[in-house]
């Protein structure tokens, strides 16, 4: 992967910046080159913060965001991460903003019925117009919501058992997302566990569930006697050879999950730094390293492959990946999984991250990002990139 980054220096100085055919949509684009290879780089525009919060409230740290099909920007926010005097102003934590970033709504918090996560982490809308939060604040329950706020399902309880094999408890999901096609809810699951767990969507039930290349999921081995138990820092990882694949089970945390149009799965493997891509059944089918040179301590905490996002043209040509320790928004050919560009840079102002969390895109091939960041003062922000057309890919000269 350290190719990778080197091939992303001269793309980026050989691209002409020519926008090919002017600021044409994505889905035209796309539909002119159904069928053939992919042959240009979408570019966007960064606009920094961007969506209006209500003057009585103030943004906390910016978990995730997501879109629905009006194109409004949902936002999940952690306002238990402000000091105390700012918690009076805390936003609650589901935001919705339409598609000029103009404040609708807001609701989330503890309520009768289900239990709140102690760390928002992931939120999305599905096909239906349902609202979906996970937690990884020690939590262990999936919340679906209709988008007004009203509380219709949990999968999962607090306090049970954290164990890979449990196919009614999850351990810190992460991220999810419902195949139509199916109804089916995938589960990036999680932060303890190591799996993508499936339940329908609409009566939680479970489905099925696999881990790295369709494998078994494993637990970690349990910690010595005296140690805190399995999954702390006494018990450790179960020892993983990492071979040129990598490690043969995800490593924590299983970050972000889509589903394409055409059935395909993609896991974003944070502790793995890969992307991994199964059939709905399960079935592995290919991976991408993303940024596999990248260890802690000089670069971040090791971890990259943190969010993912399709393009929206009917092909959904590209995938892009959010680029935790790394601070980039790659690009890749989605079917093939060749990397084609990335920007982004570490830093507080536009267009920088401080860490790199979930993205999302809407129906003009616009992205959206959330950043968990340490930085000081920090990034309490969503950022948007503004789709501006494509670039040609560069001509690779071979030496003869």
């Amino acid at each position: 992967m350290r190719k990778t980054f080197q091939t992303i220096a001269i793309l980026s100085a050989g691209i002409v910046a020519v926008i090919a055919g002017g600021q044409r949509g994505l889905e035209e684009t796309a539909s002119a080159q159904a069928g053939a290879a992919v042959t240009q780089i979408p570019k966007f525009r960064a606009e920094g913060s961007w969506p209006k919060l209500p003057s009585k409230w103030v943004m906390a740290i910016v978990s995730s965001t997501g879109i629905d099909e009006q194109d409004h920007l949902w936002v999940l926010q952690r306002p238990n991460t402000l000091s105390a005097e700012e918690k009076p102003k805390a936003a609650p934590p589901v935001l919705e903003f339409d598609a000029e970033g103009n404040f609708i709504q807001a609701w989330g918090g503890p309520g009768a019925g289900y239990d709140w996560p102690e760390t928002e982490h992931g939120i999305y809308i599905d096909p239906k117009g349902f609202v979906w939060i996970g937690g990884n604040g020690n939590d262990d329950q999936i919340l679906k919501f209709t988008k007004a706020g009203k509380f219709v399902m949990q999968i999962g309880k607090r306090g049970q058992k954290k164990t890979n094999a449990d196919t009614k408890n999850l351990w810190e999901p992460a991220d999810v997302f419902v195949y139509a096609k199916t109804n089916e809810l995938f589960v990036a699951d999680g932060y303890g566990n190591k799996r993508i767990i499936v339940f329908d969507a609409d009566t939680g039930a479970f489905k099925r569930m696999w881990g790295a290349f369709g494998g078994v999921p494993m637990d970690d081995p349990p910690a010595p006697e005296g140690g805190r138990g399995r999954g702390s820092a006494d018990a450790g990882p179960l020892p993983q050879p990492m071979g040129p694949d990598g490690a043969p089970q995800f490593v924590p945390p299983v970050h972000a999950v889509k589903v394409s149009t055409d059935g395909l799965v993609y896991v974003a493997d944070r502790g793995g730094r890969r992307v991994q891509v199964f059939t709905t059944a399960g079935k592995f089918v290919n991976q991408a390293f993303i940024g596999r040179e990248c260890h802690a301590p000089d670069c971040g905490n090791g971890q990259t492959a943190a969010g993912l996002a399709f393009s929206p043209d009917r092909e959904q040509r590209y995938l892009y990946v959010a680029n935790r320790s790394q601070a980039q928004i790659m690009v890749f050919n989605r079917k093939t999984l060749e990397f084609l560009d990335g920007f982004g840079s570490w830093g507080s102002g536009k267009g920088q991250f401080g860490t790199l969390h979930h993205l999302s895109v809407d129906s003009k091939g616009n992205l959206y990002t959330a950043e968990v960041t340490p930085l000081k003062p920090e990034n309490r922000r969503v950022q948007k990139f503004t789709f501006t057309g494509f670039v040609p890919m560069p001509m690779v000269i071979k030496n003869k």
